[in-house]
């Protein structure tokens, strides 16, 4: 009943016996007449069952292990909204309610149904993947999703959204990377201020994570990340700062991992020092879920909310108050930003929350964006498709299209468009005989297996057809479409064998065979990629006409593959990381999972030289460099014009006009060039570095657009490794993305 909340039933009860009730006026008050249980437990949020297995303890796990916990029956963590991550501690004598905390780097993950309503469904928008959305440049259109994203959230009762995932893509074998944005941390820090500014706009709050330096899953609960002050603040805190600075979402969510062999959650430097002396930080920071070593060292650091918490911390917690080892004066300070933070959320406001989110109008932003974020990494004129056309879909994943990732960006979504499906909308005629054959082999190995959970999205082993099936679908087709796909999540790395980042022996004969079956009847063949990160190429990508990266697109996939293939949408997209041409040319390969001669560490000895950093420094050729995309149509630039400011920062404008003969929308990169002050500062600098980024509107034929890019000198500054602080460059020079 939600006219008269049980909290505000209490509320009015405790009017009559004098306890204060929370408002903005009396936080203090409030803490004071908190007993110590109740300090503590507010610390440590909902906890899990003591008969629950427990979750291993840092450094005790090996190296690679599967962490194993209990997520997909949340609904016990989180009792107001069934299969949300977790909920905080109420106290309703003094007006305190508890806030909910959902996952949602690509959707509000909570139960589809619940037990004490079997008739309705809760379900949520499957937005694209982090990698998708960053591939648009486009912060407008992210900032819309967010906005989606937060509204479904505000109507299903949510305080906070467990997201953005942030973390830099050092190497496309992170299990996690469909997660993460962006190799630049300026680009991730941008594209995330964007998400950040759009949940919040509804009210409800964000926790941008992982804090900090998490860039794998192998031993992530006990990796110790080794890395330089220069590199650890250009590199993988200068997402966050920027996302702190510029959309200040209301909590953070410390990492995993060690850094420089302190736990991110005991670190006083990163969470006290770093986040909210320097960057004005002024939310809560939260564990990830069982991040646990010492409960007070955590508290005493800055890392206020421990979830989902065990009865083990609340008792450690409580003994080192009496007995002197920790000053209850820290729970007080603690306690007050979670307050301070609680009254601005809709469970203090007591939001009456419908369980009606806009989800048809979510569907179209969401098919609207994954159009944007694909990207055309091949096309010798087949593409776009002339209506009407026969088509023969091989490969399992274009009949059961994965929208996105395991683990906690996993959504239940309302539907999945896969690629059969949109292409057959968009009027293409589709394959029976070949369509019969995959989607009977798909149901019939599913049928044999879990189905999908938090921890695992099943895929089925591919249909394999013989020369003679192929043979067959060339009389009867115009066109060949291959999909490759890849699953990954939360929990696992990704790994260098084949069906992974390289292909599997029948995947290379399926793109020889159709390749050569059709061409030799002087037909096409287009693949498509439907992965989270890179896979290797080989070569293998110059066979077929055209090479589609359509990522984890989300619910509505299939609908924007078709838009894009039949030329309903020009292709903008930009890739946001580097494929190179072999796994070892990354530099960070050699230094990942585990450093050669480590037990559990991993040395960041690349430094800056994170992605495009290193190619184009090093002149080592990728096999698709950051920024890469095609379109169907030409862009031309004027010479960028650059005027200094008086603060240090930078006028950096160019007209960018539609050459070609269809409309369409570029993505204009800007890059900045940094000569360092004479010293340890000046060496292993980058080439160049992404300073400004921005996404013409839809230009017509002709139609010229004026770019203004206007750099502060906060854009521009770097690391002073001598005097430990941030410096500005002696010189700038500016040049722009392909």
């Amino acid at each position: 009943m939600r006219s008269m909340s049980i909290l505000a039933f209490c509320g009015l009860l405790c009017l009559s016996c004098g306890s204060p009730q929370l408002n903005r006026h009396n936080v203090d008050k409030v803490i004071s007449q908190m007993t110590l249980n109740e300090k503590v437990r507010m610390l440590v949020g909902t906890c899990t069952d003591p008969a629950q297995p427990p979750y291993p303890a840092p450094g005790t796990e090996k190296s690679g292990q599967k962490l194993v916990f209990d997520v997909v029956s949340s609904s016990t963590a989180a009792k107001k909204v069934q299969g949300a991550a977790g909920e905080g501690y109420a106290i309703p004598r003094l007006g305190i309610p508890s806030m909910v905390y959902a996952d949602g780097p690509a959707g509000v993950r909570i139960d589809p149904v619940r037990a004490s309503e079997p008739d309705k469904e809760f379900r949520a928008t499957a937005f694209p993947t982090a990698s998708l959305l960053a591939a648009t440049f486009d912060t407008e259109l992210v900032e819309k999703v967010g906005a989606s994203i937060g509204q479904e959230a505000h109507e299903y009762g949510v305080d906070i959204i467990l997201a953005p995932g942030m973390n830099i893509k050092r190497n496309p074998l992170c299990g996690r990377s469909y997660e993460y944005y962006s190799e630049d941390p300026y680009h991730s820090g941008k594209i995330a201020a964007a998400m950040v500014r759009g949940i919040q706009s509804n009210g409800v709050g964000t926790s941008v994570k992982h804090f900090a330096v998490n860039n794998q899953e192998t031993y992530r609960n006990g990796i110790n990340s080794v890395l330089s002050e220069r590199a650890l603040r250009e590199i993988y805190l200068r997402a966050f700062e920027i996302a702190v600075k510029e959309a200040h979402p209301w909590t953070v969510m410390s990492s995993y991992n060690k850094v420089n062999s302190v736990y991110a959650s005991e670190s006083a430097y990163l969470l006290t020092d770093i986040l909210r002396d320097e960057w004005g930080f002024n939310g809560f920071v939260m564990t990830d879920w069982w991040a646990a070593d010492d409960p007070v060292r955590q508290q005493i650091a800055g890392n206020y909310l421990l979830m989902r918490g065990t009865p083990s911390q609340i008792e450690t917690i409580k003994k080192a108050v009496e007995n002197g080892e920790l000053d209850e004066s820290v729970l007080d300070r603690n306690l007050k930003d979670i307050l301070e933070t609680m009254l601005k959320s809709p469970a203090f406001k007591q939001y009456p929350y419908s369980d009606k989110p806009d989800l048809e109008a979510h569907a179209a932003i969401s098919r609207e964006v994954a159009a944007q974020g694909m990207v055309l990494l091949e096309n010798n004129g087949v593409l776009p498709l002339q209506d009407g056309l026969k088509v023969a879909l091989f490969g399992n994943f274009s009949y059961d299209t994965q929208v996105g990732g395991s683990g906690s960006g996993y959504v239940h979504r309302v539907h999945k468009i896969s690629v059969e499906q949109g292409l057959a909308e968009a009027g293409y005629r589709i394959d029976g005989e070949l369509a019969k054959a995959y989607t009977e082999h798909i149901a019939d190995e599913k049928s044999r297996m879990e189905p999908e959970n938090f921890w695992r999205i099943p895929v089925a082993p591919e249909l394999e057809l013989t020369n003679e099936e192929i043979q067959r679908s060339v009389k009867d087709n115009d066109l060949a479409i291959i999909t490759i796909g890849r699953m990954a999540g939360e929990g696992d790395d990704r790994t260098m064998r084949q069906g992974d980042y390289l292909l599997t022996d029948y995947e290379n004969r399926l793109l020889g065979n159709v390749c050569t079956a059709y061409h030799s009847a002087g037909k096409k063949v287009v693949v498509l990629l439907n992965m989270g990160d890179a896979i290797q190429m080989n070569g293998w990508n110059k066979l077929p006409d055209a090479l589609l990266m359509m990522w984890m697109p989300g619910q509505e996939g299939g609908y924007a593959v078709a838009d894009i293939l039949s030329g309903a949408v020009c292709p903008s997209g930009k890739l946001p990381m580097t494929f190179a041409k072999s796994w070892s040319d990354i530099p960070s390969s050699k230094n990942f999972g585990v450093s050669p001669g480590e037990t559990n560490a991993v040395r960041y000895e690349e430094e800056l030289m994170v992605g495009y950093r290193y190619f184009s420094t090093a002149g080592v050729e990728p096999e698709y460099p950051f920024g890469y995309g095609l379109t169907y149509t030409s862009f031309e630039r004027s010479e960028p014009k650059v005027t200094a400011g008086k603060d240090g920062g930078y006028k950096v404008e160019l007209d960018v006009t539609n050459s070609g003969d269809c409309a369409g929308r570029d993505a204009v990169l800007l890059y900045v060039g940094k000569t360092a002050p004479e010293g340890p500062s000046a060496q292993g600098r980058p080439l160049k570095e992404l300073c400004a980024f921005t996404k013409t509107e839809v230009l017509q034929p002709g139609q010229t657009s004026h770019i203004v890019f206007n750099l502060s000198a906060e854009d521009l500054k770097l690391w002073d490794v001598e005097n430990k602080c941030w410096c500005q460059p002696v010189e700038c020079s500016f040049s722009l993305s392909l």
